[in-house]
């Protein structure tokens, strides 16, 4: 049985300009600003969806402990449609008294929105695209701001009341240098975020993977973005990567911020409660093109990535009742499953639980973890040391299903 949704996604798929790293779902140009963007149309259908996907709910309620408004670019929005959309949300799930409502923003003065409009809506966290305070690693990733943005955004952000602010940060990116991500931490760190997640750049092909099709949660390459991924994975060393999640770990740790999942820092009480829901395994619902949901058991659903068929479902002009979005959803089996968990829990700080790992299947997998110096145990649970967390992806194969030991 599904469990009732304990955080919400909002995805926005508009931005001024789509950056060739960028694997979200993202529409640019005309679409995002100007006369003819589609701002209010998306609008529109979310609130739709979002009213839709309250009344499919078969389980008993739980009022949301998260809302999360990601992209794209959301900050894009103005703050009546943020308050449009709590609201639906409100009416739809029921909202907790305390909870976390975040928006993203880029940091461009004309790209990060009406940040007290926001507040005043009922936002409370802010997550910056910051990426890099190096001028020319900025312009190589295709962003638009500059680093003094990012300052002015963070800045003005504190002025305007949002006291939980975040910053996205990304290294083994074209050009950078070990003193230069030294740089982008210091930078950083002059604005006394409450959290950081820093992320290693990672350059996929989503055509490659099947997962642009009519129902799939991706879009199709553009052939500049290809191109410039495929000399940008010739730049790109996996060793200097390393060195620098370590150093940042490092500085971190020195500054308050603590480790609390692979790519994630916080200040105490300030980790993402959103994030946590995801690798906890907690039920979520997301809405707009692309957007992932969970059921807390086994089941995963997604919305097709075509804007426009997304709109002609949710909002149709012919005159017929709005509907569901297209997209798709699978459930994996119970064995898949439980590996699942397992690799989400080991991803945090709170590690696996003895309970968890309370599994002979799980066992020969953790044991060679702790012969190879990747994972640490005490008496209540496994955890990734930080060896561990830099070679990660050589204990998770280990756990899925066709993998591990028989039980």
């Amino acid at each position: 049985m599904s469990s009732p949704p304990v955080a919400l996604y909002v995805h926005f798929p508009f931005c001024v300009s789509v950056c060739p790293y960028c694997d979200f779902v993202v529409y640019g140009g005309r679409a995002a600003r100007g006369p003819a963007n589609r701002v209010s149309q998306l609008v529109d259908a979310l609130e739709v969806e979002i009213g839709l996907r309250g009344r499919a709910m078969s389980a008993p309620r739980t009022p949301l402990g998260s809302v999360y408004f990601g992209g794209g670019t959301p900050s894009l929005m103005s703050p009546a449609q943020v308050e449009r959309l709590l609201a639906a949300a409100d009416t739809a799930f029921g909202m907790g008294a305390d909870a976390e409502i975040t928006i993203e923003a880029n940091p461009g003065g004309g790209e990060r929105g009406d940040l007290a409009g926001f507040r005043a809506a009922g936002v409370n966290r802010l997550s910056v695209g910051a990426q890099s305070f190096a001028a020319d690693e900025l312009k190589g990733l295709g962003r638009r701001h500059a680093p003094n943005d990012i300052v002015d955004t963070v800045r003005s952000a504190r002025r305007a009341g949002l006291a939980n602010i975040s910053l996205d940060l990304l290294y083994d990116v074209p050009g950078q240098t070990i003193d230069s991500w030294r740089a982008t931490l210091a930078g950083t760190l002059a604005l006394e975020p409450d959290h950081v997640s820093a992320y290693a750049l990672t350059l996929d092909d989503p055509d490659l993977e099947g997962i642009t099709g009519p129902l799939g949660d991706h879009l199709p390459l553009r052939s500049g973005a290809r191109q410039w991924r495929e000399r940008t994975r010739g730049e790109q060393d996996a060793d200097r990567a390393a060195e620098m999640y370590e150093i940042a770990d490092d500085v971190f740790a020195a500054t308050g911020l603590r480790w609390y999942e692979l790519s994630n820092w916080a200040q105490t009480g300030r980790a993402s409660r959103h994030n946590l829901a995801y690798w906890m395994g907690a039920a979520w619902e997301a809405v707009g093109p692309g957007a992932h949901a969970f059921d807390g058991v086994r089941t995963r659903r997604w919305n097709a990535a075509r804007f426009d068929g997304y709109l002609a479902a949710l909002t149709p002009t012919d005159g017929s009742a709005a509907h569901l979005p297209p997209g798709a959803c699978e459930t994996t089996d119970e064995v898949t499953a439980k590996a699942e968990r397992a690799i989400l829990a080991l991803r945090t700080g709170s590690g696996l639980s003895r309970q968890q790992s309370d599994r002979s299947d799980l066992s020969a997998a953790l044991a060679w973890g702790r012969e190879e110096r990747l994972v640490e145990a005490d008496e209540s649970a496994f955890r990734l040391t930080r060896r561990g967390r830099l070679l990660s992806n050589e204990l998770f194969s280990r756990l899925l299903p066709e993998n591990l030991a028989p039980a």
